[in-house]
This record gives C-alpha cells, sequence and structure tokens, in this order.
C-alpha cells in the first residue's frame, strides 16, 4: 500500500527532518515530501498546498 511521508523542514515543534527521511527508507512504497519553510502546524496553515499534494496522492 502506497504511503505519504509530509515533512516541513522548519518545524520548531519536532525538528527531525531526518525522520522523515528514515520513515521514507523504512516504509516500503512511500513518497517523500518536505516543504521548504512549512511550519509543524501546516496541515492548518498551508492547507491549500498540503491538501492538494494529499489529494492528488490519493487519486493516483
Amino acid at each position: 500500500m502506497p504511503v505519504l511521508v509530509l515533512q516541513g523542514d522548519d518545524d520548531q515543534v519536532v525538528p527531525y527532518k531526518n525522520a522523515a527521511i528514515l520513515q521514507d527508507k523504512l516504509l516500503q512504497n512511500s513518497t517523500l515530501k518536505i516543504y521548504a519553510g512549512y511550519p509543524h502546524g501546516m496541515h492548518t496553515t498551508h492547507a491549500d498546498v498540503i491538501n492538494e499534494d494529499i489529494l492528488a496522492f490519493i487519486t493516483v
């Protein structure tokens, strides 16, 4: 089953971009998207971009 891993690179709450990279390596059939300048709450602050990417991922 495909997995989408999302991470903002300006996450001050959980500043572990490397964790997202490791998750991508450990998960089979994963897609990693790191968003430049996006904070921890990127799903709220940048919902237009995040929702578009999630929708594109699930409709493939």
